[in-house]
């Protein structure tokens, strides 16, 4: 039984690390309410090859939660599904998963450093409409967040880590569930 359907998998090159953080994936945030419940937000993002960083709209209850607990999480993904039927071209369904703490570097203000950042991400998540879409909201108060990894993984590819698999449970080995015996 073919398995090309899974892809390379195994963690991602740099290049396509830089070019998966450069795509239009949405980052989902996991921080800490002030009961210590989790609380996980899609929010846009900017990587600028070291740090991940965030603006957030004044009231967004994220920001805060942030700013009580600077712990998060965050999870970046993208093609979930099948493979493209219609081209047969493999999804690597690429994603990222990071941790660390937060620095909030500027507080809810209009005009400071996140305006180039929000500019930078609004292009990239809304192409040409992406300067109209700020230029509206410029007056807005936003947060800007830096979140600097303490820990970064990367996988791409249908199927287990290796180090997921538990041998000797009478089913058949890593390599052969991931047509890799051959």
């Amino acid at each position: 039984m073919s398995q090309e359907y899974r892809g390379v998998m195994g963690g991602m090159e740099d290049a396509e690390l830089d070019a998966f953080l450069q795509s239009d994936a949405l980052a989902r945030v996991a921080c800490l309410k002030p009961d210590g419940s989790p609380y996980v937000v899609p929010v846009w993002y900017q990587w600028d090859g070291e740090n991940f960083w965030f603006v957030g709209r004044e009231r967004a209850e994220w920001c805060r939660y942030m700013e009580n607990d600077s712990r998060v999480s965050v999870v970046i993904d993208k093609e979930h599904g099948r493979p493209d039927e219609s081209s047969g071209e493999i999804k690597q369904i690429p994603k990222v998963m990071t941790s660390g703490n937060v620095e909030i570097v500027e507080r809810p203000n209009v005009g400071g450093a996140w305006v180039d950042i929000a500019a930078k991400m609004a292009v990239r998540y809304l192409g040409e409409n992406g300067p109209s879409y700020l230029e509206s909201t410029l007056k807005q108060p936003r947060w800007l967040i830096k979140l600097t990894p303490s820990d970064f993984r990367t996988w791409k590819g249908m199927g287990w880590a290796k180090r997921y698999w538990v041998d000797e449970t009478g089913g058949p080995s890593y390599e052969a569930a991931h047509g890799l015996d051959s």
